[in-house]
C-alpha cells in the first residue's frame, strides 16, 4: 500500500500540522486521499500542511478527521474552552476524557486485490469507512493494528472469497505466517493463500482448483498484509 510522501515545506510545521502528518503516515493514507474523503480538492491538505492555507481546519473537516483517526479534536486545532470534549481515544490513564467510543472507523480504499489473473492497482484513495467494534478488534488481537478494507476482484479464491467481497487487511509489521494475504507481484495486486516453500520461496495458492499454484522467490513479491476478516452479499 502506498504511504504519504514527505511534504516539502515553505515554513516550519506547527503542532497541528505536524500531528496531522503523523496521523496520515501512521495510518498509511495519502493527504490527497484524505482531502477527497472530506469532499475537497486533492491538494487541500497538502496546502494546509505545506503553506498553512487555510490557517486552521474548518470545524466539519476537523470533526471528520478526528473521527477517522480516533483522536480528540483538540489534537487537530479544536478548542475545549472549559468543556470536556468527546474523546475518540481509549484511555485508562486519563479517565477525565470520558469513555471511549464502541467503534473504530477503518478506511475503505478504492482499490481492488485480484482473486484472478492479477489487477494493476490504482492510486490509493479513501472513499468511506467501516465501523468495527473496538471490543471485537481487541478480542481478535487487532487492537492498535494498521487496518484498511479493500475489495476482492475475480474468482480464484472462491468459495472462500468471492468477487465483490470486502476484506479487512492487517498491514502491521509482523513475523510471516502461512495464511491468506494481499501481495504485490510485479505491477499486480492480488489476494492469495501464501505458504512458505523453503529456500527463500513462497507458494501462491488459490482456493479455486482451476487456478494452479504459483511459485515465486521471496524477492519477487511484497506481502502487503494479512486478511483477517471478510464481508459480502449472500
Amino acid at each position: 500500500m502506498s504511504k504519504p510522501s514527505d511534504t516539502p515545506l515553505d515554513a516550519p510545521l506547527d503542532p497541528v500540522r505536524t500531528r496531522l502528518l503523523e496521523l496520515a503516515k501512521g495510518r498509511g493514507v495519502s493527504l490527497s486521499g484524505l482531502s477527497e474523503m472530506l469532499g475537497r480538492n486533492p491538494s487541500y491538505l497538502q496546502q494546509f500542511i505545506r503553506k498553512g492555507s487555510p490557517k486552521k481546519l474548518e470545524e466539519g473537516d476537523r470533526k471528520t478527521l478526528a473521527r477517522f483517526f480516533g483522536v480528540r479534536e483538540s489534537e487537530l486545532g479544536g478548542r475545549i474552552d472549559g468543556v470536556k470534549e468527546k474523546s475518540y481515544v481509549a484511555s485508562l490513564t486519563q479517565p477525565e476524557l470520558g469513555p471511549a467510543p464502541d467503534y473504530l472507523d477503518v478506511p475503505r480504499l478504492a482499490i481492488g486485490a485480484s482473486a484472478g489473473p492479477g489487477a494493476v492497482p490504482g492510486e490509493e484513495v479513501v472513499f468511506d469507512a467501516f465501523k468495527f467494534s473496538r471490543r471485537w478488534l481487541l478480542e481478535q488481537g487487532l487492537d492498535g493494528a494498521q487496518l484498511s478494507v479493500i475489495t476482492v476482484e475475480g474468482d480464484s479464491m472462491e468459495p472462500l472469497l468471492n468477487n465483490g467481497d470486502e476484506i479487512l487487511v492487517d498491514r502491521s509489521e509482523r513475523s510471516f505466517s502461512d495464511g491468506v494475504h494481499v501481495v504485490r507481484l510485479g505491477d499486480t495486486l492480488m489476494v492469495k493463500r501464501v505458504a512458505s516453500a523453503g529456500a527463500g520461496r513462497f507458494s501462491l495458492l488459490s482456493q479455486n482448483l482451476a487456478y494452479p499454484p504459483v511459485s515465486v522467490a521471496a524477492e519477487e513479491i511484497e506481502i502487503i498484509g494479512r486478511v483477517v476478516w471478510k464481508g459480502g452479499r449472500i
